[in-house]
């Protein structure tokens, strides 16, 4: 499931296509998708869009009238940037947008239906689709270590709860967690000062540093850097034919729970790392603030597995396939 700093690329990617475009049609190939009733989709088309933002996992297209298109992309959800009259891409598809300068293609692999397509009317309304995290990158200390310790649970399990913090899930949280040398089965009352810390610091570290990483692997680093970090379209698109518009295999990891994502020596298992490194390990390891890895033990290579698909499709280099596999958690 993309994460913080994967919906923040693709943020980014939709907003240089779509603000200022008017939604000329929505076609629905499969009436599932749409979650909600009214206002009726058909009120959404004829609209311009304002903005593109990020609520949670979620992505939101802004429409003018006060209409927000809410796409939650699950485990298998992806979006597709095509030519107006080009064909659909088969059975997969859920849903098209139609707009005067191209079409966004909504699809989902597999066949357990589990993107979404909400259309909903006015803030309120958006408001009540966020599940209330906390926002790491604009948070102060103070305000996380409160969040931290409102319920005592697990640092994995608070760190992927979208209702204490927003946008983190299987992934980056294992990458927090090894950049905090903490383990995941510590309990989140039991942390000293220093440790929840030392967790906000590499909460923030690891959400910025791969968004920064997605952003320039995708190709946005060059251009944005001679915008000076102005504009909302800092991606440099190398021919017609890459970039956005061949993000149509921007692929999760299909399972039968959360995003499963492992690293790139957990190709086969998709696991965390911390249960790849040996779970005896963290049987043994105190569970108060002792990472269950050693001291001497190499870095290993960052990044989830996943990201890097994630980045292949984004400059049209990845072909497809790849593994799938079951991974038990979050569904959110």
């Amino acid at each position: 499931m993309p994460e913080l700093p994967d919906v923040a690329v693709y943020v980014e990617h939709l907003e240089s296509r779509l603000v200022g475009q008017a939604l000329e049609r929505v076609r629905l190939l499969n009436p599932f998708v749409l979650r909600s009733v009214t206002p009726p989709v058909a009120a959404a088309e004829g609209r311009k869009v304002t903005g593109v933002r990020r609520v949670g996992k979620r992505i939101v297209i802004a429409l003018e009238g006060g209409l927000f298109l809410v796409l939650h992309l699950m485990i298998a959800g992806r979006l597709r940037w095509m030519e107006k009259m080009a064909k659909l891409p088969g059975r997969i598809t859920l849903a098209a947008f139609e707009f005067s300068n191209g079409m966004l293609v909504f699809t989902e692999a597999g066949t357990k239906r589990r993107a979404s397509l909400h259309l909903v009317e006015g803030e309120a309304a958006l408001a009540a689709m966020d599940p209330g995290g906390l926002e790491v990158l604009d948070a102060s200390a103070e305000e996380f270590a409160r969040r931290l310790r409102r319920d005592n649970h697990t640092l994995k399990r608070a760190l992927t709860d979208p209702r204490l913090f927003s946008g983190i899930g299987n992934a980056y949280s294992d990458e927090i967690l090894h950049r905090a040398r903490l383990s995941p089965l510590a309990m989140t009352r039991s942390l000293s000062a220093e440790a929840v810390q030392r967790l906000h610091e590499a909460a923030r570290a690891v959400l910025v540093e791969w968004t920064d990483r997605l952003r320039a692997e995708a190709g946005g680093g060059d251009e944005r850097r001679e915008r000076g970090g102005e504009g909302h379209a800092p991606y440099s698109h190398r021919s017609a034919s890459i970039g956005f518009a061949r993000m149509d295999r921007f692929e999760h990891t299909r399972s039968g729970g959360s995003g499963g994502r492992g690293r790139p020596g957990c190709a086969r298992r998709a696991v965390s790392p911390h249960a790849e490194r040996g779970r005896h390990r963290m049987q043994r390891a105190d569970v108060g603030e002792v990472s269950p890895f050693p001291d001497d033990e190499p870095e290993r290579a960052a990044g989830p597995r996943n990201t890097r698909r994630h980045l292949a499709a984004i400059r049209g280099e990845y072909g497809g396939g790849g593994n799938r596999t079951r991974v038990r958690g979050r569904t959110d």
